[in-house]
C-alpha cells in the first residue's frame, strides 16, 4: 500500500507542547489554543495559532493580544443562547403568600 501524498505537498503542523502549569494565566491560554488547534481543520490556521501561542510564550505578545488572535478561531458552530432573568423574592414574602394561599384554601371549602 502506498501512502497518498498530501494535496498541498505540505505536513500538517504538530501541537507545542510547551503548557507552564505553574503560571495560571499561560496555562490558561494554552487551553484555548489546544482547543482551537484540536478544531483547525486547515495548516494555516494552526500555523498561526502556534506562532501566537509561541509569540505569548517568548513574551513577544500579551494576553489581550493572544486572545484577541486567538478569538476567530474559537467560534463555535452553536447558536448562541439566549439571555435569561429569574425572579428571585426574600423568604419573608414567600412566607406571607404561602400562609395567604393556605388560609384560602382552608376557608374555601
Amino acid at each position: 500500500m502506498t501512502e497518498q501524498p498530501n494535496p498541498n505537498n505540505q505536513t500538517q503542523p504538530q501541537k507545542l507542547l510547551i503548557d507552564n502549569p505553574e503560571n495560571f494565566q499561560f496555562h490558561a491560554a494554552y487551553v484555548v489554543y489546544e482547543e482551537a488547534f484540536d478544531k483547525a481543520r486547515d495548516s494555516q490556521a494552526k500555523e498561526e495559532l502556534n506562532r501566537n501561542i509561541q509569540d505569548l510564550f517568548d513574551n513577544k505578545i500579551d494576553m489581550g493580544t493572544f486572545y484577541g488572535n486567538v478569538s476567530r478561531f474559537r467560534k463555535s458552530d452553536a447558536p448562541r443562547q439566549e439571555r435569561f432573568s429569574m425572579q428571585t423574592q426574600r423568604k419573608r414574602d414567600w412566607r406571607k403568600k404561602e400562609q395567604r394561599q393556605d388560609r384560602i384554601k382552608r376557608h374555601k371549602k
